[in-house]
């Protein structure tokens, strides 16, 4: 047996469930661009203010899940473990919305008020994606670790250039997006802690901003 399992083989809809899986991770990057521009108009349909709205999504979405555990149901996409632990969705929907709820907004309105929540999305639903497939494919973790910092520094430079983001706090925060991949626990998803870890650093760094 090799020292990375094919996620393919396990995914429920075999190939065609992994394609979905990965354009699911790849669409979640539309979540912050929607939220900045849009979260006041969308939220106000049902009279809250957007970080109210992202609560209750939140909220929605793990109630969902408890249900789904109970029923160990799992969808096109998943993993045929998540029948019996918290799916990689739910974890990125909690770790995408404590990032929009926690992660200092800029100034300017738009999507420069995202100049921390954006970088931090990004480098779950593009970084992942990549060091998923090359672990998958090659079979190494450290070209998947290199190919990791690679799009990561490019999304938190990237954000420097496109949104301000402060290029101190890209430099040191793009390696702690890789980071969040590295750990394999069953008490925490990658979807996670690829977020969790550089909001927490970011968290950190702020009184010396």
């Amino acid at each position: 047996m090799t020292q990375y399992v094919d996620h393919v083989e396990h995914s429920i809809g075999g190939l065609g469930g992994h394609a979905f899986r990965r354009l699911t991770h790849i669409s979640m990057s539309l979540i912050p661009l929607v939220y900045y521009l849009h979260g006041e108009t969308i939220a106000a349909v049902v009279s809250l203010n957007p970080r109210e709205f992202v609560s209750a999504v939140c909220i929605t979405i793990l109630l969902i899940e408890a249900a789904r555990l109970r029923l160990g149901i799992v969808i096109i996409g998943q993993r045929e473990y998540e029948s019996r632990q918290i799916s990689a969705l739910a974890w990125g929907a909690l770790a995408v919305s404590l990032a929009l709820l926690i992660a200092p907004e800029g100034d300017g309105g738009g999507l420069k008020t995202g100049i921390y929540g954006i970088p931090l999305i990004f480098g779950l639903t593009f970084v992942d994606p990549v060091m998923g497939e090359v672990k998958r494919k090659k079979k190494d973790m450290r070209a998947a670790i290199f190919a990791g910092l690679a799009v990561s520094y490019l999304v938190w430079i990237g954000c420097h250039f496109w949104l301000g983001t402060e290029l101190l706090v890209a430099i040191l925060l793009a390696p702690l997006t890789v980071a969040g991949e590295v750990p394999k626990t069953k008490f925490i998803d990658d979807n996670a802690t690829m977020v969790l870890l550089p909001l927490a650093g970011l968290v950190l760094m702020m009184p010396f901003l």
